[in-house]
């Protein structure tokens, strides 16, 4: 199954009906875009559109938009707290767009060192992708796939923010930081993201 993030609403892609506010069983592209209807100008909050084919329905549903790959990052240092930036107000984890060549592991890593300032980032393994849309000053819409990676960090401090990307702050946060401070005030796939990193550490 796919979830894709619209306006912070839920959009669950799956093979079997799931128990969502609204369910739509796939038919045809036109089912995709009834779905982003509702998630963009109705109070829906989550919905499901179901289908025996989920791989159908994924290709239609990207090519409805432009796709943008972007990669980055859960940073965790040796007392087990995790790498957070803000920008425009909100907590995020380092992540970028992905340059012309690059793996999604060499540019996971580049866009940390780049945001945080960090150097030597130790990647460890894949965690998973996640799926947000946005629609561009021109009008284009944007599926966003960016790809996760747990990394380690046992180096110097030398965290400093990109300020000519935003970013405001760059600060280390433990479990307790996280869901006080930082869930409150971030995006529901970075929530997401963190709570599988847990889970897998939790195993």
């Amino acid at each position: 199954m796919y979830k894709v993030f619209v306006n912070e609403k839920k959009l669950l892609l799956s093979k079997q009906s799931e128990n969502l506010e609204k369910t739509l069983g796939y038919e045809d592209v036109t089912t995709l875009e009834i779905a982003l209807d509702l998630l963009e100008n109705t109070s829906v909050k989550e919905l499901n559109v179901f289908g025996e084919n989920i791989n159908e329905i994924w290709a239609e549903f990207q090519k409805l938009f432009r796709i943008i790959e972007a990669a980055g990052g859960v940073v965790n240092n040796p007392e087990g707290e995790i790498l957070f930036i803000k920008r425009l107000g909100k907590w995020d984890l380092p992540k970028g767009k992905m340059e012309k060549g690059e793996s999604r592991e060499e540019s996971a890593v580049r866009e940390i060192e780049e945001e945080t300032g960090l150097k030597d980032v130790e990647l460890v393994q894949f965690i998973n992708t996640t799926y947000h849309i946005y629609v561009e000053r021109n009008g284009d819409k944007v599926l966003k796939c960016t790809h996760w990676f747990e990394m380690n960090f046992n180096g110097e401090d030398t965290s400093k923010p990109q300020i000519e990307e935003g970013i405001t702050e760059v600060a280390w946060k433990n479990t307790a930081q996280i869901e006080d401070e930082v869930f409150p005030s971030t995006f529901k796939n970075i929530k997401l993201i963190i709570e599988e990193f847990w889970a897998t550490k939790a195993k």
